[in-house]
């Protein structure tokens, strides 16, 4: 990697305020790095919500993976000991940003995948996912990993 090699010769030589240049870019590059792979886990659980809201059904597939993506999400969140990339109050906009690719993902499977991205986009109540999907990740902020897949499969029993 480019920017280590930069880095050490900035340190070598002096240049301290160089090196940390590249330290910030660093730590940006990983930042982002975090949240597509966040977002990636975001957009996998909120399809599965969308599936569940449009054919009134929870397959243990979809629990399984709506699960699992919570523990990824809590996982990769975590800076370290309370403190988070995504603040519990920081989730709405990219909630709602993740809706749209989700969206699409969940039009290839719900129903057949017999519905377009626009007709599912119309069915779905949009503000009860945004609801559930911000109540689900919630809980990635109050609990353990290990309290996280009883207590989200405890919500999702609700649905």
């Amino acid at each position: 990697m480019q920017e280590l090699t930069d880095l050490r010769n900035s340190i070598v030589q002096g240049r301290y305020a160089d090196a940390l240049e590249i330290v910030d870019e660093l730590e940006n590059m990983s930042k982002r790095d975090i949240l597509r792979k966040i977002d990636s886990f975001l957009v996998r659980l909120i399809a599965h919500l969308i599936k569940q809201q449009l054919e009134k059904r929870l397959t243990n597939s979809w629990a399984a993976s709506i699960s699992d993506s919570l523990r990824q999400i809590q996982k990769l969140n975590e800076r370290n000991k309370n403190s988070w990339y995504v603040s519990e109050d920081g989730w709405q906009e990219l909630v709602e940003e993740a809706i749209e690719a989700a969206i699409d993902e969940a039009s290839v499977e719900v129903l057949g995948g017999c519905l377009t991205s626009e007709q599912v986009s119309q069915r779905i109540d949009r503000q009860l996912i945004i609801s559930l999907t911000l109540s689900l990740l919630s809980l990635t902020h109050s609990s353990s990993i290990k309290e996280l897949p009883g207590l989200v499969r405890n919500r999702l029993k609700s649905l």
